[in-house]
């Protein structure tokens, strides 16, 4: 049984899980699983992932809420969807659900389509907050997989690049992950700002950490891709500390515990276009960015290089721009 594709439910009173939210499960593929204790719910939260948890409140309103209240402040089981279903006797109710963390209220007054629509809205809120990063409110792999097919089926000119910081590693390490987290955002503004203004149609996805995705059409690809170089490398400076800033190093350790001189962060970006090869599917893309990005690492400075590859040509053909 598949967690993510499981709908959990849980009343105090033994009840059986409502008609309406039967039909809403089967009709979405979802497996609806009753539980019949609250450390059963907590048990299977904290071992998977299931789509949803609705907890029935009608009966036992009180323990609905502390329940609610246990999965929400548990740093493991907090991200879990969950919805409460409210009678009508208490119209305090619903306000204290939200307040407990519950992610949506279905009142059994209200009519089967507002039940079936604040049912949904608990379902496509938690897959949209699953698929952007945290930090940087953007896609995550599935969008860049998703738009990415797309290109390919739509057989339009398109250039997919690879960002990528370097030396992110050590200026986390001296200034801490809230700073790292900051330069991420920042990365992130950057890109998403440039590719919405200079290159129509673009889409800009976050891998992780510090990698990025954006893809654009080809004819803006280069521009695209200086205007992020030189406004990285404007801003990044002012990340750090004004000692370091003016120095233009830091001194940090390697792995060995050897004191060496720690550059400033640049950034490498590998481009890959369907300019001169077809590609049949998106791996072959995206491996070939992530070739063309750990290349990019190997030059000083920011830097872009764009893959002149034909498909079955092993070596590097590369045009790009360092600063």
């Amino acid at each position: 049984m598949a967690a993510e594709r499981v709908l959990l439910f849980f009343d105090y009173g033994k009840m059986d899980p409502p008609a309406l939210l039967a039909e809403f499960a089967n009709e979405r593929g979802l497996i609806l699983v009753a539980v019949e204790t609250a450390d059963e719910v907590m048990l299977r939260v904290g071992r998977a992932f299931p789509a949803c948890v609705v907890l029935d409140a009608r009966l036992a309103p009180e323990e609905a809420l502390e329940l609610c209240g246990r999965i929400k402040t548990d740093a493991f089981t907090a991200i879990t969807p969950l919805g409460i279903i409210v009678g009508g006797s208490r119209p305090d109710f619903p306000s204290l659900a939200l307040e407990a963390g519950a992610d949506e209220v279905v009142r059994e007054t209200s009519s089967d389509r507002e039940q079936t629509l604040r049912l949904n809205l608990l379902l496509s809120r938690a897959a949209r907050d699953m698929a952007v990063h945290p930090t940087t409110r953007l896609p995550g792999t599935n969008q860049i997989e998703w738009d990415l097919a797309r290109r390919l089926e739509s057989g339009a000119r398109f250039a997919m690049c690879y960002a990528d910081l370097d030396h992110f590693k050590e200026f986390n390490d001296r200034y801490g992950y809230n700073r790292g987290d900051r330069v991420i955002f920042l990365v992130s503004v950057i890109l998403r700002d440039l590719v919405r203004g200079l290159a129509p149609g673009g889409f800009v996805g976050h891998i992780g950490g510090d990698d990025f995705l954006f893809t654009v059409p080809l004819e803006h690809a280069e521009s695209v891709c200086d205007e992020v170089i030189q406004l990285f490398d404007d801003l990044a400076p002012y990340q750090y500390s004004e000692e370091d800033r003016r120095a233009g190093y830091f001194l940090g350790k390697d792995r060995r515990g050897n004191v060496h001189r720690v550059p400033m962060m640049t950034l490498s970006i590998g481009v890959v276009t369907n300019q001169f090869q077809e590609f049949t599917h998106t791996g072959q893309v995206s491996e070939r960015a992530a070739e063309m990005k750990t290349y990019a690492k190997t030059l000083p400075g920011s830097v872009y290089v764009v893959d002149r590859r034909r498909i079955g040509e092993n070596e590097p053909e590369t045009e790009g721009e360092t600063t």
